[in-house]
């Protein structure tokens, strides 16, 4: 017998709370959901048994202290077509974009769950040289100024930015800071807003 995934989803949406649930309790038992409209409502409950944090990206940027160690647990919800809805689920494990078809999320949830250790591998091939490019690109340096910061060509520049989007999936620069700031690859201070 498998053992009760607990999960805690922290939206402030009823329905899209409602919706997770469904999709959870249906398809991927035994699950055992606790749902909050808001982080101090989970901190009272307590935070240490569960498996899994269903949030939207502002809780996360609100409470990062909270969710960076956590970033494995950590599913990040979006709707800006942050992820291309034909990514490699491997590509994005803390990203979910729940405005892809119903059949996209399950197998996205299937992965999830079939990799209990949520792979240690953060940087899903990326080289080197296309860290310190991801890491310029969302602390919000243009790519000129990447390009003379890393001593590169501006055509360099480019093409580690188009292989990066084309190794993650990710091809928005707010998808990117998530996935930097996830994989510890850069504080959300360093940030420019």
């Amino acid at each position: 017998m498998h053992k009760s995934k607990q999960i805690a989803i922290i939206l402030t949406d009823t329905f899209q709370s409602i919706g997770l649930q469904t999709i959870l309790t249906d398809f991927f038992p035994p699950v055992t959901i606790s749902v909050f409209s808001t982080f101090s409502k989970l901190e009272e409950h307590g935070t240490d048994q569960f498996d899994y944090f269903f949030i939207k990206s502002d809780v996360f940027v609100l409470y990062s202290e909270f969710f960076l160690p956590r970033r494995n647990k950590t599913i990040v919800l979006t709707s800006e077509g942050d992820i291309k809805e034909n990514a490699n689920p491997l590509a994005s494990n803390f990203h979910l974009n729940n405005t892809v078809p119903l059949e996209v999320i399950i197998d996205w949830l299937q992965h999830l769950f079939s990799c209990e250790s949520n792979s240690s591998e953060s940087n899903k091939g990326l080289s080197v040289r296309e860290v310190d490019v991801l890491q310029q690109i969302v602390r919000g340096i243009t790519n000129k100024e990447v390009a003379d910061k890393l001593n590169i060509s501006l055509n360099t520049v480019l093409s580690h930015r188009k292989n990066i989007t084309a190794k993650l999936g990710i091809k928005t620069i707010s998808g990117l800071t998530y996935y930097a700031i996830m994989n510890g690859l850069i504080s959300a201070d360093e940030i420019e807003l």
